[in-house]
């Protein structure tokens, strides 16, 4: 029986160039002259530092020109609140969101479900598998999916025959 899986992934290695080309521009820039601005990486959480909100605006802005080169979705991404430091500095925690949640997962099924197409689909951990009878009707459940859930990125991997 023909089937695909519905994920949300990101490449790490894609995220970390971006991260380094942002500390590569902040350093270049002249309006960043004598700031402590920059983002560091540990996996999937990026800290932003910045001297003040708007540099730290200003550098969020950069990693997201940055990601969107580098193909990776800036919907992944979930900023916490603005911390302060001392003083005037600032640091903002981001988490790079990998993986399909529950809640986005049961969304997910319930509108294939509500379509009425003759498949099956089921959570299997962060993934939801699709299976079905016949490859064009997965291919319409793929398009379904792509038009109703555009709050988060989704790719669909594993289409087998």
């Amino acid at each position: 029986m023909p089937t695909f899986d519905i994920v949300s992934e990101v490449d790490k290695q894609e995220v970390r160039n971006a991260v380094e080309q942002v500390n590569k521009e902040v350093n270049a820039r002249f309006d960043f002259k004598g700031s402590d601005a920059r983002v560091e990486q540990t996996d999937y959480q990026l800290t932003v530092f910045a001297d003040d909100e708007f540099k730290l605006e200003q550098v969020l802005d950069i990693l997201r020109i940055k990601l969107t080169k580098r193909n990776v979705d800036v919907r992944c991404l979930d900023k916490n609140q603005i911390d302060k430091i001392s003083g005037n500095k600032v640091k903002q925690l981001v988490t790079i969101k990998t993986g399909i949640e529950t809640e986005l997962a049961k969304r997910i099924i319930k509108k294939i479900k509500d379509s009425k197409l003759k498949v099956q689909a089921s959570i299997q951990g962060e993934v939801v598998r699709v299976v079905g009878a016949k490859k064009d009707v997965l291919q319409d459940v793929i398009q379904l999916v792509k038009k109703s859930i555009d709050s988060f990125p989704l790719q669909f991997h594993n289409f087998r025959d």
